[in-house]
């Protein structure tokens, strides 16, 4: 019989006599994870707005979960202001990015690999109007910025509000006409901190599982008429309609069905 003592013994000590090299391997895995890419983000996010925002003017609120009437909507970082309410979406993500203001969909690209995710645009408006809803306050009052952390460089001409996280700052700070009084700042913070679930890793949990089937809605709803596979949006690389956006069925070359997008 094989003395398992005699195996895990060494196996423990390596670990012990190692535990920060261990540590860091860890760290590294989490930090790699899409959880860890967006702790990281907000991370830097926090940094940059505690390091070079006035804190008696601008007041952050971070990880801010509200109830829709679907379920929750999870945004990143507000910060409120006289200047007004600025909603953030932070990405983490690395390689070239392409995009425009009112394209359904954004590239990323690492060397020759691409990847379509939405218009981070898009997600930030449901944010600002479900702000708006629980604030009951005036759309003009409200600012979408997304911030772009981590290895990214873009290479299309972006909107103003969709900037790394150095001009996030610049952004906030050109806002200088006073749209808010100090009283309605100091309402506006109470109203978002009582309108907020509590932040547990219970409301975070239900959060994802809101996500996860908001996705799994989407993809039946985006079913192969054909195979029953899932359609993915794919780019026309040769003839007519060379650079165009398609549905092609992912079980290609299985199944060779197409469908046009709508725009």
């Amino acid at each position: 019989m094989i003395d398992l003592s005699a195996v895990f013994s060494p196996l423990v000590s390596m670990i012990v006599q190692n535990w920060y090299f261990v540590l860091i391997v860890l760290i590294i895995l989490f930090f790699r994870t899409p959880f860890g890419k967006g702790f990281a983000g907000e991370i830097l996010v926090n940094f940059a707005v505690n390091l070079r925002l006035d804190k008696d003017k601008y007041h952050l609120i971070k990880n801010v979960t509200l109830p829709t009437e679907d379920g929750t909507t999870q945004i990143d970082h507000v910060v409120v202001s006289e200047f007004g309410i600025f909603v953030i979406e932070t990405k983490n993500m690395r390689g070239w990015i392409f995009g425009g203001e009112k394209q359904k969909t954004w590239t990323q690209k690492i060397y020759k690999y691409s990847t379509k995710f939405q218009n981070p645009l898009h997600q930030n408006y449901k944010h600002t109007k479900i702000i708006e809803s629980t604030l009951d306050i005036d759309p003009s009052k409200l600012f979408s910025v997304v911030v772009f952390v981590g290895d990214s460089t873009f290479k299309t001409e972006m909107p103003k509000n969709v900037t790394y996280a150095g001009g996030l700052i610049n952004y906030i700070k050109s806002k200088t006409e006073k749209v808010l009084s100090q009283k309605e700042v100091e309402k506006i913070i109470s109203m978002i901190d009582s309108g907020r679930l509590s932040r547990t890793l219970k409301t975070h949990r239900e959060h994802v599982k809101h996500v996860k089937n908001i996705v799994k809605e989407k993809k039946n709803n985006n079913a192969c008429p054909k195979c029953g596979s899932e359609l993915v949006l794919r780019v026309a690389k040769k003839g007519i309609n060379k650079g165009n956006e398609f549905y092609g069925c992912s079980s290609y070359p299985k199944c060779r069905h197409t469908a046009l997008v709508n725009l």
